[in-house]
């Protein structure tokens, strides 16, 4: 009985479409070759250098177009590790403070700022009392143990004014 695997993470799954190669592949290895062996044979003829120096050079001509067709690391190419590497070394800063917003600080403030509004209004309170004649009424009488029912000695006391402690 014929068995086939079948990957679990389809996501790493890549389309071949000839020797096996990707296409990101195949144009890496084609685009190598089409440098590195007129560079070969040039050097060979041309400049009459031995064989094994020219292969060296085809060599190191050639594995820049290697790698970016061969090396993956997390998914991702040599040109996008690469730029993430020089990145962090070089762009970015060496020291990153590490902020936040302090909710609590927030909170802390929010509270000041209350009591200070809570403080000019009952400064404000305090000076309108000082300006406006004060209403007397059955109420303020009874709590200060000041008038009678019939309400004459409060008529008489309204004019004075009554501070109850």
């Amino acid at each position: 009985m014929a068995y086939v695997s079948v990957p679990a993470d389809l996501g790493r799954v890549r389309s071949k479409i000839m020797f096996g190669l990707t296409l990101r592949q195949l144009v890496c290895f084609g685009s190598g070759a089409a440098i590195g062996l007129p560079l070969y044979f040039g050097l060979k003829a041309g400049l009459k250098c031995s064989s094994s120096l020219s292969a060296m050079a085809m060599v190191a001509v050639m594995l820049p177009f290697f790698l970016l067709a061969i090396y993956e690391k997390n998914g991702q190419p040599l040109e996008k590790a690469a730029a993430n590497i020089i990145r962090v070394i070089f762009i970015r800063p060496k020291k990153r403070p590490y902020k936040i917003d302090n909710f609590y600080s927030l909170l802390g403030r929010q509270n000041t700022l209350e009591k200070e509004v809570a403080h000019i209004v009952a400064n404000s309170q305090k000076n309108r009392e000082l300006l406006l004649p004060p209403v007397w009424d059955g109420r303020q009488a009874k709590r200060c143990g000041v008038g009678d029912k019939d309400g004459k000695k409060r008529r008489k006391k309204a004019k004075k004014v009554v501070k109850c402690r």
